[in-house]
């Protein structure tokens, strides 16, 4: 190799170099360039001198860069093949470069640091501690070269411990041997740190001053900054004596570093890893040191000073550090207190409370929200929460969420300090939206815990923030609300206020009724507060919706008052027929459709009602008379209320008949309130209707073409009779119940007897009148179905050709879109004409399958025997389905399929699920293969797609359906077949156990899932059990993670485990096994499905192994599997004698085998290998001395020092 040589080869390389990186390259020529180095590094035999040549100073950074990057690639991928003296060689010459190779600290690029800290690494991992024993005398040589070395050695170090305990790139044996080595010299790094830092820190500060020495001064800073990112790295997973080591030293010395401008993030993010450790209580409690005078006082000083410089992005990233280091320090005191670490409360408890109330209190709503979860521990803490110095910030907190509740701060707005805020830490209003929800829930929680401390305090504070809001002047803002002139939308301030005080008050109110006892309840203060909220009268939606909400909130009261019941009756009856516009109730043909708003109001009254009949029964029977007439006033004028307000006002009152607790009180009063609705929907022209898909299509006006589709709406009554009837069906079959207690139940006439399984039998006294109704309601479901044939499709008017279409809200909900926030409340409902039709025909189809799902827990045997059931449902729910859209098939199988299967008893499974669900899920298997199958064709053909009509948007719509619905479907397979007592022990012993124990992605299913008395049921069918098992085991190779993981996890196995006893065929046993293997193939690359997937594989092949050799065939099938370890496992498995291995050593041998079939992340397919090889063990066993001294002379070349020093 000749000097020459070289020197040709690095000049064409520096060419390549300059044309990659040359923007104005073409894209040949850049890629001819690109190959010819890819080939240089990988086939060159010359490549360390090539490397070092160009790494010299003299080059320029980009060809330096490539050139240390040559040198990585050899540690990386030819150190194994290298001779001796080469590797000597490359690793003196690359300590050369760390000591006099680089630019001085303040001159050289980072991406040059980077790479040289990376070859050193790389080697270490090849090399150390066995064959490069004196490595961290080097670097400390090294590092007293100057603050340039000393600044690479921080680099290794980190680097090193990244690759070797954060992110264990390497195999375990050099993991262990490293992480040993370093965990021994551990007080030498430490100490090494520690002086690096103090002594460079000081040389800054005495420096940093006089100008002259400014060079200098920001070398020493950037060894500083260095040397608390490097201990970052460690501090996490060192033992915990080294950070509390010299009574705290470094504890110390990072508070001390917080008032530093330059060093105070990297110093905060090292007291955050500190402060947050786990690990023993006892080994915990020296932090405790930090509650001390000298770290609280630099903690307080260092926040204020940031936060007196107002926003600058540097100083408010430190604040948020601070803020979580305060956070950690609470959690620590709340494990450590109370313990039997000797913990007492710390001095300077009350300076902390008021610095973190201070974070509370901070304009920056992400502040405000990360001081959340420590409040809490604070307030649940059974030492502390009996302290005087917590009790006494309650009020100041409560105060705080006063002003924390209110919803201001969206980034792109100007009327709060939080808005400069929020444009760092949003992208966008949705995104605070969704954040600002999701923080004020939190702060509910938080509330209700402070007021369990001191309840009066906040329902004072309640009170006069509501007395407050009743007497404000109304400040719509300047964003005009389109519900009408002059209200609020939702940005005004006035509704703002009002929002935030109704969650206040709702929060506080009801935990006081939750702690305090019942004469302490100042009832007096709150029947006040009802009678003034009773009184006041707006017009505003918005606003009266935050009024219905308070009057609820203080209902309770009314409990020890009853005369003022009327009262709250009279208040939300005005409000369920809440409109803007007076004259609307006259002209309904012409009347805009009512805004959300008003449409939220009208609804929140509605079940604001029927929650009281919910949860106070007892208390409004007495006046259920005066109830009856105010709905059936209502009822009298056809166009007053939706159909929905209509049922939701019957729903009260079933409600409160079920406390009359009698049988035939009840069902005479059922009659009465269906009569309307058995009169309409009985009547010849309805059942003419109903029964006739054209004659459907053409009553509810669908085959029209209209004009003006946003006014124009001729059959809009008619659709409304048949929703009104449909929705009282539902409403009377969900609510109408027996007493709870038997004997109740028996003295009214409610109680039958007992089943042969001992189950008592209930009749409801709604079971007359739905069953009268039940012929029509299944020929309208038959019906609905029969819209989809093409035939009926086509006779669609034009303006509803798309109705039957999903709505745009429920394809974004499908699609994880984000609503505009404005939208939600102030634009009408429904737009258009179509709109409303496509809301008819959904909300019908759902809620007549809401029916049948609840006429099983509803009428019990009165339902299950209704005469030929099972063959009516097939005939009407189960019609037409090849042509039902997917959004449509999944409701019914989570509203109407799973219910009934639930809460059907065993003595109806022979006559009435089995016949249903077998055709069923031979129908839904042949469906779900046919859809995968065009998915799995879509991705293979989609270099080629060029449709335009059917966008990419529509494609990952129909994808994700198809997701939805396998997941619907496998989950309903799940709750037939498989017990889930096996499934919920099994998570709860996992989240109970250690953390570590949770987070493990070996899933194991439970061993006792077993099947349900339905599922025996359904496998001893052959064509269900057959539908049933192909179905489970082909979904493991579709692509959908969840739905794969879980049918892995609950149902393959108890499922097969069932036919195990009969003969299964040689064929279909491979069958399985091969279908488990492609799932892996598929799903690999996602921890959680790999493991479930191999633990599936392995009891397969464990428990058929010997009684099907073809599982061996399919064995031998698998890429790059090792022959010798296959028989090996073989024999092992199938010689009864041989002493077990232990499951998971059996395990892990599997997991081997089948390696070459497990599926890669896309990231990982085409990576190189790297091969690091072990070295001869750190730490040998002790074995007889007869043997020891075979084993030193075998061993004793292994240990010759690589490099000596």
């Amino acid at each position: 190799m000749s000097a020459e040589q070289v020197s040709g080869l690095c000049e064409q390389l520096v060419k390549a170099v300059t044309v990659i990186m040359d923007p104005a390259s073409t894209q040949r020529y850049r890629l001819e360039a690109l190959k010819f180095c890819e080939e240089f590094k990988e086939k060159c035999p010359i490549c360390v001198p090539c490397g070092l040549k160009l790494a010299e100073k003299t080059q320029t950074a980009i060809v330096r860069h490539f050139g240390l990057q040559i040198l990585e690639h050899v540690v990386k991928y030819r150190w194994n093949n290298m001779p001796r003296l080469e590797k000597v060689y490359l690793k003196n010459n690359v300590m050369g470069l760390i000591s006099s190779g680089t630019q001085s600290i303040l001159e050289e690029e980072s991406h040059i640091k980077d790479v040289l800290s990376r070859i050193v690494v790389e080697m270490i991992k090849r090399e150390w501690p066995q064959h490069w024993p004196d490595m961290l005398k080097e670097l400390d040589t090294l590092s007293k070269q100057g603050e340039t070395q000393t600044e690479l050695v921080m680099f290794i170090l980190l680097r090193l411990a990244e690759d070797v305990v954060t992110f264990q790139t390497l195999p375990t044996q050099r993991r262990r041997d490293i992480q040993q080595t370093l965990t021994q010299n551990m007080e030498k790094i430490f100490s090494f740190l520690l002086t690096a830092l103090q002594q460079n820190v000081n040389k800054y500060r005495l420096m940093k001053t006089d100008l002259a020495q400014e060079p200098k001064a920001q070398a020493n800073c950037r060894v500083g900054i260095a040397a608390l990112n490097t201990l970052a790295g460690y501090i996490d997973w060192v033992a915990l004596s080294h950070i509390t080591a010299d009574n705290c030293k470094l504890l110390e010395m990072l508070c001390l570093l917080l008032n530093e401008p330059e060093l105070q993030v990297g110093a905060a993010e090292c007291l955050l890893i500190a402060v947050s450790r786990k690990g023993k209580l006892e080994d915990r409690r020296p932090l405790m040191v930090l509650f001390g005078d000298v770290a609280m006082h630099c903690i307080l000083s260092a926040a204020q000073t940031a936060d007196g410089e107002g926003l600058v992005e540097k100083h408010y990233v430190f604040l948020k550090r601070l803020c979580q280091v305060l956070c950690a320090l609470g959690s620590q005191l709340c494990a450590l207190l109370g313990s039997d670490c000797n913990v007492e409360t710390p001095a300077n408890f009350g300076k902390y409370l008021e610095s973190f109330l201070a974070f509370t209190t901070h304009p920056s709503q992400f502040l405000r929200s990360s001081t959340q979860i420590t409040w809490g521990a604070l307030f649940r803490h059974e030492v502390l929460s009996r302290d005087p110095l917590l009790l006494a910030v309650v009020p100041k907190y409560l105060r705080a969420s006063m002003t924390n509740l209110v919803k201001v701060g969206f980034p792109s707005k100007a009327d709060s300090p939080s808005c400069e805020y929020s444009r760092f830490d949003f992208d966008s209003d949705e995104d605070f939206n969704a954040f600002f929800n999701s923080f004020r829930a939190q702060q509910g929680e938080v509330m209700r815990m402070a007021c369990r401390l001191d309840p009066l305090t906040g329902f004072q504070m309640a009170g006069e923030w509501l007395k407050y809001q009743l007497t404000a002047p109304v400040d719509t803002g300047p964003t005009n609300s389109k519900t009408g002139e002059g209200l609020c939308s939702i940005f005004s301030p006035s509704f703002v206020q009002w929002d935030a005080m109704t969650f206040f008050s709702e929060s506080v109110i009801s935990q006081m009724f939750r702690t305090m006892d019942k004469d302490e309840i100042p009832v007096n203060d709150g029947i006040n507060l009802l009678q003034l909220v009773l009184n006041f009268e707006t017009k505003d939606p918005l606003i009266l919706s935050c009024v219905l909400t308070n009057v609820s909130a203080l209902f309770p009261f009314v409990t020890y008052r009853p005369e003022y019941l009327p009262q709250v009756l009279s208040k939300l009856f005005a409000s369920v027929t809440f409109e803007v516009v007076e004259e609307s109730k006259c002209v309904v043909s012409v009347q805009a459709p009512r805004t959300r708003a008003v449409k939220n109001v009208r609804r929140h009254a509605c079940s604001s009602i029927i929650k009281m009949c919910r949860d106070y029964p007892q208390l409004v029977l007495p006046n259920f008379e005066m109830l009856y007439n105010h709905v059936k006033q209502l009822l009298s004028n056809e166009l007053l209320l939706t159909q929905m307000e209509k049922c939701a006002l019957m729903e009260a009152l079933v409600l409160i008949s079920n406390q009359f607790k009698d049988y035939e009180r009840q069902k005479a009063f059922l009659e009465e309130l269906m009569a309307p609705v058995a009169g309409l929907w009985l009547s010849p022209e309805m059942q003419r209707v109903l029964s006739d898909p054209e004659a459907f299509i053409s009553y509810v006006g669908a085959d029209n073409k209209i004009a003006d589709p946003v006014v124009e709406d001729p059959s809009g009554l008619n659709r409304s009779r048949i929703s009104f009837c449909v929705y009282t069906i539902l409403g009377v079959v969900k609510r109408a119940r027996w007493p709870a207690a038997t004997e109740e139940a028996k003295a009214g006439g409610f109680f039958l007897g007992y089943l042969p399984s001992g189950t008592p039998m209930y009749r409801n006294p709604c079971t007359e009148q739905v069953l009268k109704l039940f012929d029509n309601l299944l020929a309208l479901i038959r019906t609905h179905n029969n819209l989809y044939m093409p035939e009926m499709v086509a006779r669609l008017g034009d303006t509803f050709a798309k109705a039957l279409d999903m709505l745009e809200v429920e394809k974004n909900a499908i699609l994880g879109l984000p609503q505009p926030l404005l939208e939600l409340y102030d634009s009408p409902v429904y737009k258009t004409v179509l709109e409303r039709m496509q809301g008819f025909f959904c909300t019908l189809y759902d809620n007549c399958f809401h029916i049948l799902g609840n006429a099983g827990p509803s009428m019990q045997q009165d339902f299950y025997t209704v005469e030929g059931l099972a063959t009516q449902l097939l005939s009407s729910a189960f019609n037409n389905l090849n042509n039902i859209p997917d959004y449509r098939l999944r409701p019914m199988l989570r509203v109407f399929v799973k219910p009934l299967v639930l809460s059907c008893p065993a003595e109806y499974y022979e006559t009435l699920v089995c016949p249903m669900l077998g055709p069923l899920f031979t129908y839904l298997h042949m469906r779900l293969s046919q859809k995968w199958q065009v998915i799995n064709q879509r991705s293979m053909l989609c270099e080629d797609d060029a449709a335009d009509d059917n966008p990419e948007s529509q494609e990952m719509l129909e994808e994700q359906l198809v997701r939805l619905l396998t997941r619907e479907v496998m989950d309903l397979a799940t709750v037939c077949c498989v017990s889930k007592k096996g499934v919920e022990q099994n998570t709860t012993a996992a989240v109970d156990g250690d953390d570590d124990e949770a987070m493990a992605t070996e899933v194991t299913p439970p061993a006792n899932a077993e099947l349900t008395e339905l599922g025996k049921c359904l496998m001893k069918q052959e064509d269900v059990c057959t539908a049933v098992l192909i179905t489970a085991y082909t979904s493991l190779s579709w692509k959908d993670t969840l739905s794969c993981q879980r049918t892995t996890t609950q149902l393959c196995w108890p499922l097969l485990k069932q036919v195990l006893p009969g003969n299964l065929l040689p064929d279909a046993v491979s069958w399985f096994f091969t279908s488990v293997l492609k799932g892996l193939q598929v799903h690999g690359q996602h921890d959680g499905c790999m493991a479930a997937l191999v633990h599936l594989a392995f009891q397969i092949y464990e428990a058929l192994r010997p009684r099907y050799g073809e599982l061996k065939a399919v064995m031998e099938q698998i890429p790059d599997i090792q022959l010798e370890s296959l028989e090996q496992f073989d024999s092992k498995l199938l010689n009864p004698t041989l002493q077990k291995v232990a499951d998971k050593r059996r395990k892990d041998h599997f997991k081997r085998l089948i390696s070459g079939c497990i599926g890669k992340p896309i990231g990982e397919q085409f990576r190189k290998e790297v091969h690091i090889r072990n070295l001869p063990s750190l730490f040998k066993k002790v074995k007889p001395s007869l043997e020891t001294d075979v084993l030193e002379n075998e061993d004793g070349e292994g240990f010759n020092v690589l490099f000596e020093p």
